[in-house]
């Protein structure tokens, strides 16, 4: 696989934050957010009762707002209105912006992201219609196809340095779950010429793993299991599980239930790893990571975690951090073992 030799960054960066705007604008226009914050200073759980908010979309927006600098959160997890903010955005203010945003304000994506606030279920994805949300388009064949080629584009990006980050020298096989196209299996089994990746994919996105891993030169030792990882049970014989770009589309609860499959599944000197955007275990940038969580927020049922979130979770199943490295586009890969 190919090692890109610039730096796309900023490529992706930019799709990666479009739903941030509609954030903003959502809380600015829709909420007077900090208005009412600058009033009544409280935690996460005191603003999602005083407005109305559900608590996963609600952490989202207060990453951003804390990243960007107008909001602050003390050691009590109390959250007030910085400097920046009561001169820009809270009414009465010096410099007050909010009307600069007013014209915004019956964007659809900035409607959807309004309703996201409020009920926690995830919006349509762009574009597509008759759909309840990403998780219910990528049942359908079109969609999959479309969705799964456009993180194939980016795993190109990002797979190779992923595979040079991580030593799998002494590993024989490793499940690369959610895999999507297959290209961080792909990778993973080129750079390590003694590594045998299967991908555990759902259908229809199975069929289309099996179509990309047969073009690698290392087809002879990449597979593609069909199976749900909720419903069905994991295949045996692993030695490294991996979850690229997996956990951020699901909520806390399920992101349990995968570690605690996962843990069943592997012997005991299995290892996991976590590679994606992670937020700062303070949960106020990076910025990046906080633009893109509200992307996630909006249409999947997850959103971007810290390590010591994911630390968290692990450490029920009886898993911790050993190491952590970057990769690219601005994500690491944690590594968990027992």
């Amino acid at each position: 696989m190919h090692l890109p030799l610039h730096d796309a960054s900023t490529i992706y960066r930019l799709r990666d934050c479009l739903a941030a705007v509609d954030c903003l604008c959502a809380a600015i226009v829709h909420l007077d957010f900090f208005s009412v914050l600058d009033r009544h200073p409280d935690d996460a759980a005191g603003i999602c009762r005083r407005l109305g908010l559900h608590p996963r979309p609600a952490d989202v927006m207060l990453t951003l707002f804390k990243a960007h600098g107008f909001v602050i959160a003390g050691a009590d997890g109390v959250c007030r209105t910085t400097g920046l903010a009561r001169e820009f955005l809270v009414a009465g203010g010096p410099c007050d912006a909010r009307p600069y945003y007013e014209s915004m304000a019956e964007r659809p994506g900035v409607a959807d992201f309004l309703r996201v606030l409020r009920t926690g279920r995830p919006a349509n994805w762009p574009g597509e219609e008759g759909e309840a949300d990403w998780h219910a388009a990528m049942r359908t064949e079109a969609f999959a196809e479309s969705f799964t080629a456009a993180m194939d584009c980016r795993g190109r990006a990002i797979a190779p340095h992923l595979a040079r980050a991580v030593d799998l020298a002494a590993a024989r096989r490793l499940l690369d779950v959610g895999g999507g196209s297959g290209v961080y299996a792909i990778a993973c089994a080129e750079t390590w010429p003694a590594l045998e990746a299967v991908v555990l994919e759902s259908p229809p996105v199975d069929a289309i793993a099996r179509r990309v891993t047969a073009r690698s030169p290392a087809a002879s030792r990449l597979a593609v299991v069909a199976a749900d990882m909720f419903a069905d049970p994991w295949p045996a014989g692993f030695d490294v599980h991996l979850f690229s770009n997996v956990l951020h589309d699901w909520d806390e609860p399920d992101c349990r239930r995968i570690l605690a499959a996962s843990a069943k599944a592997l012997p005991p000197h299995g290892r996991i790893l976590v590679h994606d955007m992670f937020l700062d275990d303070d949960k106020a940038g990076p910025t990046w990571a906080a633009e893109y969580s509200v992307l996630l927020a909006s249409v999947t049922q997850g959103r971007l975690y810290s390590r010591r979130e994911i630390a968290c979770f692990a450490a029920e199943v009886g898993f911790a951090p050993i190491r952590s490295a970057a990769t690219a586009l601005g994500r690491d890969v944690l590594e968990l073992a027992r």
